[in-house]
């Protein structure tokens, strides 16, 4: 008995292997239970004062039973999640993931690759989506990619790439020297861009933000009057980012005009597509992308329209030289060699700024894999289908007004009359917090707007009606 107990002491793996497989069938069984019947609970409610005080404890240094930790999450999390794989959910751009993903991510977990570098499988599986990334997008062979957390992190690596690309990869040791550096964006752009700015050491200011037009797009005569200016005033324009799909408004930039001009000016010209990317895959939504190959970059995420679970963004480049340029460093401890672990022609730490990675590429080749693009091309037309019936329900109701122009899978709208948005604010808090439906809160014009934004492949057009009368109960209720 003292030797079971000291040889436990030396690992982590189970006494009894049959008890944890029952465990773990009770496990995932709980987690199908809940996708299946994800309708039948709760969109969103707020952590009971016993959950949070769940994890407010002191560090555990005695073990516990597995069944008694997993009891801990089915009570104080499972029931408090962020709502977004609940089909009623439209606030913000987020995927509602699928079960096909969450076993992928099972399976990663056991093989617990350190997708970083070094010789295994799970590059493979990555150059696999990018090889096919760079097909649906008409980029050249000469292409690379890789996962990053999001797009967020795609676009932050694009303006460091962008960077090199116009002052050499000696930037990197040393620096701006004075270079007085500016990149241009539309006003709708995503708040990541002035954030990559600011990380890479340009600055915000650097950034020019481009008025849109009526319809969210990038006004191409104040960007080509904005590059002029700044080359008179001895700036160097160096980079361009068209947005295919804002987030406000799901609009999209005319790409193939902003590939023109980058072309014209020499500038490296990137696209953010976190929203709207996929719609490459919809034959009724792929011409709003024209252009889109033309791109240097392009920045996205398969947990968005793809339904990947989170996370799972990626950064496609129209040449993969110019992310060895900008990350790939030579260090002792990263030797590499003609055969063994330290084999291999591609180590993405080379290609990107992460040598810790976990292996993101599985539950998106699986995602790929089992469903097919045509049919994810298919549920990402029909979120555009929901949301066209929604603007025209909304243009059909007295008491409801759109905010913006329908644009991909976003509604922007408001009460009749709420002219300082305090009702929208309102209305849309309470709908949250009553757990059927959950559209977000923006800003258009400077006054708040209810924003529907229909990404979850489970949303159907009752959800859409519950969302009508929702708001329109709330906004008749008295004060």
């Amino acid at each position: 008995m003292q030797e079971e107990r000291q040889e436990g002491a030396r690992g982590l793996d189970p006494q009894d292997w049959g008890a944890l497989r029952e465990s773990a069938h009770r496990m995932l069984d709980g987690m199908l239970d809940h996708l299946e019947h994800r309708r039948d609970v709760p969109l969103w409610q707020a952590p009971s004062p016993e959950a949070r005080a769940a994890f407010d404890m002191a560090l555990p240094r005695a073990p516990a039973a597995l069944d008694a930790v997993h009891e801990d999450f089915r009570r104080h999390i499972l029931p408090y999640g962020a709502g977004n794989t609940h089909p009623g959910f439209m606030g913000w751009v987020q995927g509602g993931g699928t079960p096909v993903g969450m076993l992928a991510e099972m399976l990663a977990a056991g093989f617990n690759a350190n997708c970083g570098g070094r010789d295994h499988i799970g590059h493979e599986v990555e150059r696999q989506i990018t090889r096919w990334m760079r097909d649906l997008y008409g980029f050249p062979r000469t292409a690379g990619g890789i996962f990053l957390t999001g797009a967020s992190q795609g676009n932050f690596l694009a303006v460091l790439i962008a960077r090199s690309r116009a002052l050499g990869p000696e930037v990197r040791r040393e620096g701006l020297g004075g270079a007085r550096l500016t990149a241009y964006a539309s006003a709708e752009v995503h708040g990541c861009v002035p954030r990559a700015m600011e990380m890479a050491g340009l600055g915000r200011a650097a950034l020019r933000l481009i008025p849109a037009d009526a319809l969210g797009r990038m006004d191409m005569a104040a960007l080509a009057e904005r590059i002029a200016e700044d080359r008179t005033a001895g700036c160097t324009p160096f980079l361009l980012v068209g947005s295919a799909g804002t987030v406000n408004m799901g609009a999209v930039d005319p790409l193939a005009a902003l590939a023109d001009l980058a072309a014209a000016e020499g500038l490296h010209f990137h696209v953010d597509g976190a929203l709207g990317a996929f719609a490459r895959l919809a034959p009724g939504l792929a011409p709003l992308l024209d252009g889109i190959e033309r791109a240097d970059s392009l920045a996205f995420d398969f947990h968005k329209w793809a339904q990947v679970p989170y996370d799972a963004g990626f950064l496609l480049t129209r040449d993969e030289a110019w992310q060895y340029d900008t990350f790939a460093a030579d260090n002792a401890y990263l030797a590499r060699a003609e055969t063994g672990l330290a084999g291999g022609s591609w180590w993405p730490c080379d290609t990107g700024p992460d040598l810790s990675r976990g292996f993101r590429a599985l539950k998106t080749w699986f995602t790929l894999k089992t469903y097919g693009l045509d049919v994810l091309g298919a549920m990402i037309e029909g979120t555009c289908t929901l949301a066209r019936g929604l603007a025209e329900r909304i243009e059909a109701e007295p008491g409801l007004e759109l905010a913006a122009p329908q644009g991909l899978n976003i509604v922007c709208f408001r009460p009749t009359g709420d002219l300082d948005g305090a009702r929208s604010s309102s209305i849309t808090e309470e709908l949250q917090c009553e757990g059927r439906v959950a559209p977000s809160l923006t800003r258009l014009d400077g006054r708040p707007a209810i924003r529907a934004c229909i990404t979850n492949h489970r949303t159907t057009a009752e959800d859409i009606e519950a969302l009508v009368e929702g708001v329109l109960r709330l906004d008749r209720a008295p004060d």
